[in-house]
């Protein structure tokens, strides 16, 4: 009965304790989720104190509109290549510096520090670089005898996306360096050295020791970059602001100007509600898919 009583007490000073922070959750997030739910069936202008309940309108018009369609197709091509790119190249980064015995920590940082800016400051460096009467890069190409591959980068449709993307990669991938150069440093040297003895060059090293043991750090580096891709926005908004024309319109950009630029909170709430089971059927399936990658290896 004492031990009960006291286990009982204790139940209560926990109740206390969790109480406030379950309170200020429920405030901003349970309830604010559930309002969109309900906004998403609506044509709320964001303004208006009316909340006209139109069904399933806005759903509808997200599967016929074209608008939408361009966004979403944006969106999966700007995903699948900021994983791929981004754990492409932070692994590269993480095993060069990793083998690097002078300076070690000089090249750790400057390789993370794009990862410390904002992604509107990275934005303007950016805009800066790829503009076509000053930027950087089109200097040098006419500085180098390449003057005829000089292109308008941020105002082609051919290119917009592309620049976005490897501008993305620049700022991130130092991020899921450090993942990856924590995940090289737990594994044993002793593995390699025996391989090296038994005759495999460095490839055949990394394909069948590092890469293997390395499951854990792909999988949080993959689930955090395919989350992060799925939600670009301030890159778009500074340097292109989803041009020339829908070019660079993705699910999340599309969400901001149809909800604060033409004042469509309803349909734009429907749209950030697709979004979120989007993200959360990729996120799974992945889970899914690495986890269970990682028992094979």
């Amino acid at each position: 009965m004492i031990a009960k009583s006291k286990k009982k007490k204790w139940t209560n000073y926990a109740i206390w304790f969790i109480l406030p922070a379950f309170i200020v959750y429920t405030a901003f997030v349970i309830v604010p989720t559930l309002s969109s739910v309900y906004l998403s069936f609506t044509a709320w202008n964001g303004v208006s104190e009316k909340i006209p309940y139109i069904g399933l309108d806005n759903f509808v018009e997200i599967f016929k509109s074209p608008r939408v369609h361009n966004a979403l197709k944006n969106t999966l091509i700007l995903a699948v290549s900021l994983v791929l790119l981004e754990n492409i190249v932070a692994l590269g980064l993480a095993i060069l510096v990793d083998q690097v015995r002078w300076f070690r920590n000089l090249f750790r940082s400057i390789f993370y520090f794009p990862v410390l800016m904002s992604g509107i400051i990275m934005g303007f460096i950016w805009m800066i670089i790829l503009n076509y009467n000053f930027g950087v890069l089109n200097q040098l190409l006419e500085m180098t005898g390449l003057g005829f591959l000089k292109t308008d980068w941020l105002g082609n449709p051919d290119y917009a996306l592309i620049s976005i993307i490897l501008s993305t990669v620049w700022k991130a991938a130092g991020y899921y360096m450090v993942i990856y150069l924590a995940g090289l440093q737990g594994i044993p040297q002793e593995l390699n050295e025996a391989a090296s003895i038994d005759g495999a060059n460095r490839l055949q090293q990394f394909r069948h020791i590092t890469f293997p043991l390395l499951a854990g750090a792909t999988t949080v580096c993959v689930m955090l970059s395919m989350i992060g891709s799925l939600k670009v926005f301030d890159q778009i908004a500074v340097m292109t602001d989803g041009g020339p024309g829908f070019a660079t319109e993705t699910l999340t950009y599309i969400i901001y100007k149809v909800g604060f630029g033409e004042l469509r909170q309803g349909f734009g709430t429907a749209l950030a509600l697709v979004l979120f089971i989007l993200t959360l059927v990729i996120s799974l399936v992945q889970i899914k898919v690495l986890r269970k990658r990682e028992v094979q290896m």
